[in-house]
Formats: C-alpha cells, sequence, structure tokens
C-alpha cells in the first residue's frame, strides 16, 4: 500500500498578488464567511475523510495556500490535532507550513513547534523591493531573514521560495535575492519561473504594454546561474525547481506528489489523490461551507486514472525528480523509445551514462526543456 499525505489549503491572503491564480481570497471576496468558520469546516471535512479512508497514518502534513499564518497559531495547531487524532501522523514525520514573514513572530512559532511542526517555507520571492512591488508582495524583505534566524534557533527545518523572471526583474536583482537567501543558510531553497496565468491581473498589465512580457532566455540565464551558486554553496538539485543541503532538508512531503503517493487534500480547492483517483474540492469557501453542513464530502468532480494515465502521470512526474524516471516507463508508452533515448543523449538533454543504466536524467539543459524531454520520451 502506497504511504499516505496529507495537505490543508488554508485559503485567505490579506491582498491578491497580480501574478497569483491560486485559490485564495482577501476578506472583501469573502463576505458571508468569516475566516473563523475554517476549523469547524475543517474538523467535519477530516471526520467525513477518517469515515471514508479510515485511519491511515500520516506520513508528512503539508500546509499550504493562500496563507495558513493569516490563521492564529493555536489554529494551525489545532488542525493539526485533528489531523493527528484522525489519522495518526508518524513518529518522524515531516510537517510543513508555508508563512508570509510578516505574520509571523517567535512567540508564533514557538506554538507551532510545540504543536508539531518541524519545518517552515518562508514566502520570500525577491530581497529587491522594486521586484517584490511589481508582484504586489507587501512583506518587509528583512523580515525574512529575521524569521528564518528565530526558526532555526527553535529548532525547524527552514525552506526559502524564490521567483525569477519578473517583468523588469535584471540579471543583478536577482543574483542579489539570491545571494540574500544563501546568506541566510538555510536548508532549502525552491526557485520558479514566474508564469504568466491567463486570468491574472499581471497578464492583463503585460497584454496592454504596462509591464514587459518576462524574457525566456533571461529566465533561463538565471536558473543557470542559480544552479551554480547553490552548488557552490553546498546545495544539491533534488527536482527541477528544487534544492537542499543534503537528503535530509528535502521536501518529504513534495517528493510523495512527484512518486505518486497517496495524499488527501483539505480545505477549499485541494486536490487529491487515492489509489488511482484523484479529486478536487469545491473551490469558493462558501460552497465548501455548505457541502460539508449538509455532511458531504465537499468534492466537485474526480477521475479514475487508466493504467496508461497512471503510467503516462509518473513520467511526467518522476523525469523532475534528480533519480530521473525509469526508461522500463517509456518503454511501455513509446513503440519508438529508442530512437527517442538516443536522440535525447545525442542532444545532452539526458545523461548518457544514467540511459545506458536504464534511466532519463535530465542535464542542465535537459532542465530547462524538460517539457520538450517529456513528449519526445513518449514519442508526442
Amino acid at each position: 500500500m502506497s504511504t499516505f499525505h496529507g495537505y490543508v489549503h488554508v485559503p485567505f491572503c490579506k491582498v491578491r498578488c497580480g501574478y497569483c491564480d491560486f485559490n485564495t481570497y482577501t476578506a472583501t471576496e469573502l463576505q458571508g464567511y468569516p475566516q473563523t468558520a475554517f476549523i469547524a469546516n475543517l474538523q467535519v471535512e477530516i471526520e467525513l475523510a477518517k469515515q471514508s479512508e479510515g485511519k491511515r497514518e500520516l506520513q508528512t502534513v503539508f500546509f499550504g495556500g493562500g496563507t495558513p499564518t493569516l490563521l492564529p497559531a493555536n489554529e494551525l495547531a489545532e488542525a493539526l490535532e485533528l489531523l493527528r487524532k484522525n489519522f495518526g501522523i508518524a513518529g518522524e514525520a515531516e510537517v510543513t507550513t508555508e508563512a508570509n514573514p510578516d505574520t509571523v513572530d517567535e512567540a508564533y512559532l514557538r506554538v507551532l513547534k510545540e504543536a508539531g511542526f518541524n519545518r517552515l517555507s518562508f514566502g520570500m520571492q525577491s530581497a529587491v523591493p522594486e521586484v517584490l512591488a511589481t508582484l504586489e508582495r507587501t512583506h518587509n524583505p528583512a523580515a525574512v531573514a529575521t524569521n528564518v534566524a528565530i526558526a532555526k534557533r527553535l529548532g525547524f527545518q527552514t525552506s526559502v521560495d524564490l521567483i525569477y523572471g519578473a517583468p523588469g526583474e535584471t540579471m543583478e536583482q536577482w543574483q542579489e535575492s539570491v545571494r540574500v537567501a544563501l546568506a541566510m543558510e538555510t536548508d532549502h531553497i525552491s526557485a520558479y519561473a514566474l508564469i504568466v496565468e491567463p486570468a491574472t491581473k499581471l497578464a492583463r498589465q503585460i497584454a496592454s504594454g504596462e509591464k514587459p512580457q518576462p524574457d525566456e532566455d533571461l529566465q533561463a540565464d538565471k536558473y543557470e546561474w542559480l544552479d551554480s551558486e547553490l552548488a557552490k554553496a553546498g546545495f544539491e538539485w533534488y527536482e527541477l525547481s528544487n534544492w537542499a543541503r543534503g537528503a535530509a532538508a528535502t521536501s518529504k512531503h513534495n517528493i510523495a506528489y512527484w512518486q505518486g503517493r497517496d495524499w488527501w487534500g483539505f480545505g477549499p480547492g485541494a486536490h487529491s489523490h487515492v489509489a488511482g483517483r484523484r479529486w478536487s474540492n469545491v473551490k469558493h469557501p462558501t460552497t465548501y461551507a455548505k457541502m460539508l453542513a449538509d455532511l458531504q464530502i465537499p468534492s466537485t468532480d474526480g477521475e479514475i486514472l487508466s493504467s496508461v494515465e497512471i503510467q503516462e502521470e509518473r513520467a511526467m512526474l518522476e523525469l523532475r525528480l534528480r533519480e530521473g524516471l525509469s526508461l522500463e516507463v517509456v518503454k511501455g508508452l513509446n513503440e519508438n523509445h529508442a530512437q527517442s533515448i538516443s536522440e535525447l543523449v545525442a542532444s545532452k538533454l539526458i545523461e548518457g551514462k544514467d540511459a545506458l543504466q536504464g534511466r532519463a536524467v535530465l542535464t542542465l539543459q535537459g532542465r530547462l526543456l524538460a517539457d520538450f524531454v517529456l513528449r519526445k520520451l513518449l514519442g508526442l
């Protein structure tokens, strides 16, 4: 049986960032649904999930959003206790919450530590005020270093999230952000290329000419520079957008996603995947609350994956990892697999030595062209 993992989506934000298309809501967008209702709703959903799934011990738990740390610390602690009571949490489980650096302090983090949280992922994005303004991030850049230092002192593993390729961001500004992140001596760094999602404010600003389109070539240069600098600092890449100081610092929860393990997502808009079936919750909190009031699991859709879909999804996810993808999966999906593999090795997009040993492992250039490599491996 697959390992089991829990995700809790907290859909609240102080402001909506212009680039974000996640399922999040500000207070003015949630008239009729107070944040104070969230834990009571979550309790009902967790109890319904236990009735459906049975008591399966959670190997990791991750609170994301939105901004989970907009909730009072005692409410996050209560949410974790609900999961522990209904499912059980493994003794060495990784328990993470995302954190906005302006919404926590030492007292807040102490409550989380005592409750059983042991990993914090801080939304840094950039150290440069002009870039943060472009992204409409409102936190004080100095608060990131302050809270990482507090978290480390309290015994948390720490991670910071960066975004590169914001409209107008120069290479020098990106390098400054990376250097500031490294100076914090965090255990883990995630770095994501900015993607302009169609329905966002940023997309409208770019379409109107108010802001420039991100430069894809410059984004690639930023990725390559980042990878080199992190390697010098003792980090290793273990997934396309994630680097850690050794295996102990990797995100076990996210690895479970990429390895296709079972997880149950709680909260409005959360996604789940259990035993080849996946579904998502209704997005709006008021609809979510109404279904729970009727004692219904608040899902809106679902599908059972075919054996081919399971293997295609496995290829898509495992190719992202440093260990790469077993070529046995490719052979089962692509009748011209030998030619595809040979061409990718010749193009230096996958490692030749690993291919001889039966695995497709992306080179640095291959990481920049991962979608192309996947299509090639699948014969698409």
